[in-house]
């Protein structure tokens, strides 16, 4: 009989390790500062009432990230309501945006909206 000689079996090689994602980066501002202003950066999201914490806060951080926020909503909704049919179906995604924004604010908490964030870094008011 001939002997046959078992082949050896090489394992595949181990998948590099994935990275861990970045920790996100929040914002955090002063407790008084959020207490003071929460309601006056809640309008940020109302449209064009973004120009009341923009113009009359100006010394508060706070404020003014919403208001920075607010804008470029303001800017998109516009656009978007230009558009027929597609851009009136994302503006009703961007009222949802918008609820979720005022009720986040409205507790005290900095959301930095995805997409809207990359549009707020260019702005330097």
């Amino acid at each position: 009989m001939e002997e046959t000689t078992p082949n050896p079996v090489t394992p595949a090689p181990a998948p590099a390790p994935t990275p861990a994602p970045a920790p996100e980066h929040k914002p955090t501002f002063d407790a008084k500062d959020i207490a003071d202003n929460k309601v006056v950066a809640a309008l940020s999201y109302l449209w064009i009432l973004f120009l009341v914490p923009l113009l009359a806060k100006k010394d508060s951080p706070f404020a003014q990230f919403h208001a920075k926020q607010g804008l470029v909503i303001c800017v998109a909704s516009f656009i978007l309501s230009i558009i027929p049919v597609f851009g009136w179906l994302l503006n009703i995604v961007l009222f949802v945006v918008v609820v979720m924004a005022l009720i986040k604010t409205l507790s005290g908490e900095a959301w930095e909206i995805p997409l809207v964030k990359d549009g707020v870094k260019m702005i330097n008011l």
